[in-house]
């Protein structure tokens, strides 16, 4: 019997230790694993002999020690023998028992038919990857808005299949640049845009269209963002085409706009080469929205902003030979810097206004620290 025992610990020990090797290499935690297993072993038992029973687990997670019990009810009148039993049978067992009270019948895990231990196993099993699927979800999910690089593993119908680590990942069609390419075995760089759960996993989308690609380009490669000293307070963009960034310092020693640029340009055309050539204008962000308006309409100059707080709208005045520029090509400059400051923005002419009165709901804003109005002076 000592022998038995013997055996039986031995076997426990290893079996714990083999368990505590498995979380290590799943990366799950032991309690995630240890309630698998009682829920497998309770799904063992009712496969094996009826669904109705109730069945416990006591399992050690000390030593890896476990036993089985059916569980039954005293009663003085048996309506489910699943679940049941009576006074009088209960008596057969212990002359203790009353009513109410639960009689726990071990069951030995040996009396398991191959069917049931079977399906103890694939539940274990089904329990393990969705702790990984689990795990995998909560540590993407906490990269969702960032960049990631992986390399591509395959094409399927335009869509882009990248291993960014534990997880694969897809960039769409939608959600590339115009010119980009890639090739199985090559790099991509990209953004974090939505990490969904699913039955088969975390699926994650990746997107380089995405305003907030470019946004974590800068923060990653302009040190006084990093340091804080640079905020950048809003992004529009139009992804492979044109972009506008409003930032601004909190050191009055160090230019916002300067330092995204770079000394002769060499950020800002490393972000270019990146976006595949799209055009990216960097302005200085102001708590003056007229201020902010004049900026954001960058590269063209500005004579007059005039703003309706309570609707958001503004009108802005250029010089003649700059309102197709103010405007911008199928009025792109227009929309970017609407979309910048979130204000509604109708951009005239000197000529267009030169005999119209401006609505009397409108200000006029000093827009003397403008750097568009600054090259317009």
């Amino acid at each position: 019997m000592a022998l038995r025992r013997k055996k039986e610990v031995d076997y426990s020990a290893g079996l714990l230790t083999a368990l505590k090797d498995l979380c290590a290499e799943k990366e799950i935690s032991p309690d995630t694993l240890f309630d698998a297993i009682e829920s497998a072993l309770i799904f063992a038992c009712k496969k094996n002999s009826s669904a109705e029973k109730n069945v416990v687990v006591d399992l050690d997670r000390l030593s890896g020690t476990f036993h089985i019990y059916e569980v039954r009810e005293v009663v003085e009148e048996v309506t489910n023998k699943a679940k049941e039993i009576s006074l009088e049978d209960a008596h057969a067992i212990n002359l203790d028992y009353q009513i109410g009270d639960v009689v726990r019948k071990e069951i030995p895990p040996g009396n398991f038919g191959r069917i049931a231990a079977q399906a103890a196993k694939q539940f274990v099993v089904q329990k393990i990857r969705e702790a990984e699927r689990g795990i995998i979800y909560d540590e993407y999910t906490s990269q969702e808005n960032e960049i990631v690089t992986g390399g591509v593993i395959r094409i399927e119908d335009e869509n882009v299949i990248v291993d960014i680590g534990k997880a694969e990942a897809v960039l769409k069609p939608e959600e590339k640049i115009k010119g980009d390419k890639f090739k199985i075995g090559g790099k991509v760089k990209a953004y974090v845009a939505e990490v969904r759960r699913t039955n088969k996993g975390p699926q994650i989308t990746l997107s380089r269209t995405h305003p907030g690609f470019l946004k974590k380009l800068f923060e990653s490669q302009v040190p006084e963002i990093q340091e804080g000293i640079i905020t950048i307070k809003s992004v529009a963009r139009e992804a492979g085409s044109r972009s506008k960034i409003a930032v601004i310092s909190s050191d009055e020693n160090i230019e916002a706009v300067g330092s995204c640029v770079g000394p002769r340009g060499s950020r800002i055309n490393g972000f270019v080469k990146e976006l595949k050539g799209e055009k990216i204008d960097v302005v200085q962000w102001s708590q003056e929205i007229g201020v902010f308006i004049a900026n954001a309409l960058s590269p063209s100059k500005v004579l007059k902003v005039y703003v309706n707080d309570l609707e958001r709208t503004s009108r802005v005045i250029v010089p003649d030979d700059q309102l197709s520029l103010a405007i911008g090509k199928e009025g792109q400059n227009a929309r970017l810097a609407a979309r910048l400051t979130g204000w509604k923005i109708d951009i005239k002419s000197e000529s267009q206004v030169k005999n119209d009165a401006i609505d009397t709901t409108m200000r006029e804003v000093d827009i003397s620290e403008s750097t568009a109005f600054q090259a317009a002076g």
